[in-house]
């Protein structure tokens, strides 16, 4: 069935937490782009939601491979969730409307101060601010990895004010978008999806500095094993696999004594992806755990 102009499908399962990672990725093949997830803390509940654009089909096909597709994942041994599917159609303005209980502004202390556009929130004196609403775009700051690395950016920040920052997985920007609102120069950005990058590109420019962020549409693997340039801070929020896989690349971005920022692990898969790291002479400095998810800045060269 296709869906009529102007109309969202929203699909939803409730998953486990620790299937958060495997479900994305799962969706992402299916459908070319990653589920919202929410987490309701005080149920102890993870849903996972896809927003269907409208001129795309949902119909027993659909819901044939998505259910098929979960299964392979219980039979993998990951505890996916058994919950039912849900489907329900929604107008674009009763899809946003509905975000909007569950997005409140980001405050990371009297540095930044991350809001959508509804907020009436003030920012503090000499706060920087980015306003940025959920979109069909993964990445809001509401994740706990991507909390990690605004937190980070704003910790160096305020004790090395003149940065230079790569985001390697850009999603919707914030991370970039961050960095240049706080004044970091230059800032880098890159995706491997057209689509994250001009949501990202049109969110920069809701910021006013779509014009300091430099955007490159290319997937990790395919960069330059020597980069020409070299950064204070690199962010990578990606996943374990490709962290491990494309630790080079990742390192020869990093200048000499800069941070380098990793999220998107699972507590895990954290291990390895220390140990691989420390084994290329960096140092991890700082780690949290959020959840299923464990994040960490290094210290490189």
């Amino acid at each position: 069935m296709r869906m009529n102009p102007g109309m969202l499908c929203k699909v939803s399962v409730a998953i486990a937490p620790r299937a958060e990672e495997p479900v994305v990725e799962l969706c992402q093949r299916l459908w070319g782009q990653s589920p919202a997830i929410w987490t309701d803390a005080q149920h102890r509940s993870t849903t996972a939601s896809v927003y269907l654009k409208p001129g795309s089909e949902w119909g027993h096909r659909q819901r044939a491979a998505l259910l098929a597709g979960l299964a392979a994942l219980r039979r993998a041994g990951v505890d996916a969730g058994s919950g039912p599917l849900r489907v329900e159609r929604l107008h674009r303005r009763n899809w946003a409307d509905s975000w909007k209980r569950h997005f409140r502004p980001l405050v990371f202390g009297k540095t930044l101060l991350i809001k959508p556009s509804w907020s009436r929130r003030q920012s503090a004196r000499d706060q920087a601010v980015v306003v940025l609403d959920p979109g069909l775009s993964f990445g809001t700051g509401q994740h706990p990895t991507t909390r990690f690395c605004l937190a980070q950016l704003v910790r160096i920040r305020r004790r090395q004010p003149a940065l230079s920052f790569l985001d390697v997985g850009t999603g919707s920007g914030i991370l970039a978008i961050a960095a240049a609102t706080l004044g970091c120069e230059p800032v880098s950005a890159l995706d491997v999806d057209a689509g994250a990058l001009r949501v990202a590109r049109a969110n920069a420019a809701q910021n006013k500095v779509r014009h300091l962020i430099r955007w490159r549409r290319a997937d990790v693997g395919a960069l330059p094993a020597r980069a020409r340039r070299r950064y204070d801070v690199v962010c990578a929020n990606l996943t374990c696999e490709l962290l491990l896989a494309h630790r080079a690349r990742l390192l020869s971005r990093v200048g000499r004594g800069g941070r380098l920022v990793l999220a998107g692990i699972l507590a895990r898969q954290f291990g390895a992806v220390q140990r691989a790291y420390e084994a290329s002479g960096c140092r991890l400095v700082v780690a949290r755990t959020c959840g299923p998810w464990r994040s960490g800045t290094f210290v490189c060269g």
